[in-house]
């Protein structure tokens, strides 16, 4: 079954607001010897615990910067004990950070990990215009009007808000994934708004990596791991794009450095990855008895296993999807990001999967159940005799 827009950037909404469960992490365990910066920062990370934060805080603090977290105080509380913490709420409670400015107080660049409701940049940047000098805001590809053009990049045409809805919706709490491209769209223009040609906005896809409590890369690896035969989906050939929740952040610290202005997508890998190269280079991590079966986008959708969601980070390149996974990043590459090798995501990975409590790990929040991949492959192997 083929997911509608709808679905799957509802899919995206929940698995962008979730996080860990708080896998100990080291301060500079991906990036040993990491060179100080030329100028030690102050920046302020509105967020700096779910997916993206940590490995984003952790390279600023091993680049030499001095960074504050603003947020709830409610996940990962373990994380970074020795980093000055202000908390708030951006929904109702913003009065830390007003003190901290009523004092005078400064900083170099914010980075905005959390907003996806207008309210929240329009209060924050008002409130930091004067106390920052850089602000970075993170939008997603969502927020453009059509996410499927091929090839997009940063020119294309955003997501609006009708006439008609525009009152109700710049004062919801409720996220859909009717509204939630043209939400972040409108933070996005909150941003420049406030802060002109000192902001940055950075649109990611599907980001993935040790710390996604989503499962939706997770599936992949941890299937593979265990070995056997595996349904693989579709056309070989159909494109997935990604990033590694590790590349995103320490990427992010670097545009804060060089103040590196402007819209950019924030997806990988650098070259076009096809779902069986992604695949493949997952398998090449493991040694154990492993066969791939691949079984047509119509056959998996008459057995109702659906792309997406049971079949992670692949949508079959039909005339409804045919831009899926083909975002532009030569302004992101331009603008200096890079990328880890797939093993080092994929063992990454798996690792924090076994991490995590054995009563989590037995509900997948993403993937396709072991009875019903079985089933279906009994019906491709039956119908192909």
């Amino acid at each position: 079954m083929i997911p509608s827009r709808r679905d799957f950037v509802q899919l995206s909404i929940l698995a962008g607001g979730a996080v860990g469960l708080g896998l100990a992490r080291r301060a500079q365990a991906d990036k040993p010897g990491t060179a100080k910066a030329s100028k030690p920062l102050k920046i302020l990370v509105l967020g700096g615990t779910g997916l993206i934060g940590p490995p984003m805080v952790e390279y600023a603090i091993a680049r030499g910067h001095e960074v504050t977290l603003f947020n709830r105080g409610k996940t990962n509380t373990h994380l970074f004990p020795d980093l000055e913490k202000l908390e708030g709420d951006r929904n109702d409670d913003l009065s830390a950070l007003q003190a901290e400015v009523d004092a005078g107080r400064l900083w170099d660049a914010v980075i905005d990990n959390t907003a996806s409701i207008p309210r929240w940049v329009t209060e924050s940047t008002a409130l930091l215009a004067e106390a920052a000098d850089f602000y970075l805001y993170t939008s997603s590809i969502s927020a453009y009007a059509d996410t499927l053009t091929p090839s997009a990049d940063e020119t294309a045409p955003l997501g609006q808000i009708s006439p008609e809805d525009e009152a109700e919706v710049l004062t919801t709490k409720d996220i859909t994934g009717e509204n939630y491209g043209p939400l972040k769209a409108r933070c996005e223009e909150e941003a420049r708004k406030a802060f002109s040609d000192r902001c940055c906005v950075v649109r990611p896809g599907l980001i993935i990596g040790p710390g996604d409590y989503s499962d939706r890369f997770t599936y992949w690896p941890v299937r593979i791991y265990k070995g056997g035969e595996v349904m693989a989906p579709g056309n070989p050939t159909d494109p997935v794009q990604f990033i590694d929740c590790r590349d995103l952040g320490e990427w992010y610290i670097r545009l804060v450095e060089n103040g590196t202005t402007g819209d950019f997508n924030g997806v990988g890998p650098r070259s076009p990855m096809s779902i069986a190269g992604m695949l493949h280079g997952i398998r090449a991590t493991v040694d154990n008895e492993i066969s791939f079966t691949w079984v047509e986008a119509d056959f998996l959708e008459q057995h109702e296993v659906q792309a997406w969601m049971h079949m992670t980070v692949w949508v079959p390149l039909v005339d409804e999807y045919a831009g899926f996974s083909t975002s532009s990043i030569d302004r992101a590459l331009a603008a200096g990001l890079t990328f880890r090798p797939l093993a080092d995501t994929s063992v990454a990975t798996v690792e924090y999967w076994n991490s995590l409590p054995e009563e989590r790990r037995a509900k997948p929040k993403a993937g396709c159940p072991p009875e019903l991949e079985a089933q279906v492959l009994e019906a491709w192997h039956a119908r192909n005799k």
